[in-house]
């Protein structure tokens, strides 16, 4: 979410209140095109590394996209929107899991690493 420039970017554990989900990642946008910036970019990460969602929601008003992971459902509200569900109060007994300020180091696309081959066998002559 931070990517995209999300504020007020919050993880919270809802596995002991719900079955629903494990986890609620929510985070706020400036404006509706900014939502659905940050949702295609997690849609994109989560796609590439083989997370499918499950659903996606709101997408098309962009106010406030829902997308389900299974154990995880992002929220992304525009920022009025945030203030007016306020699903941290909802889920207020939820532990809140804090979020690294600098992501892991990830591998560069594009960038060629040394693959080892095997060697021909040497032919012969019987």
């Amino acid at each position: 979410m931070r990517d995209k420039k999300a504020t007020d970017a919050l993880v919270l554990q809802v596995a002991p209140l719900t079955s629903v989900a494990d986890y609620l990642v929510i985070g706020s946008a400036d404006s509706d095109r900014q939502a659905g910036a940050i949702a295609d970019h997690i849609d994109g990460i989560l796609s590439r590394s083989g997370s499918k969602p499950l659903s996606i929601e709101g997408k098309r008003s962009s106010q406030w996209v829902v997308m389900d992971f299974g154990d995880v459902v992002a929220h992304i509200f525009r920022q009025d929107v945030r203030e007016h569900y306020a699903l941290e109060r909802l889920w207020a007994d939820a532990k809140r899991i804090a979020i690294p300020d600098k992501p892991p180091a990830t591998k560069q696309a594009g960038v060629a690493r040394p693959v080892k081959r095997k060697k021909a066998p040497v032919k012969t002559k019987a």
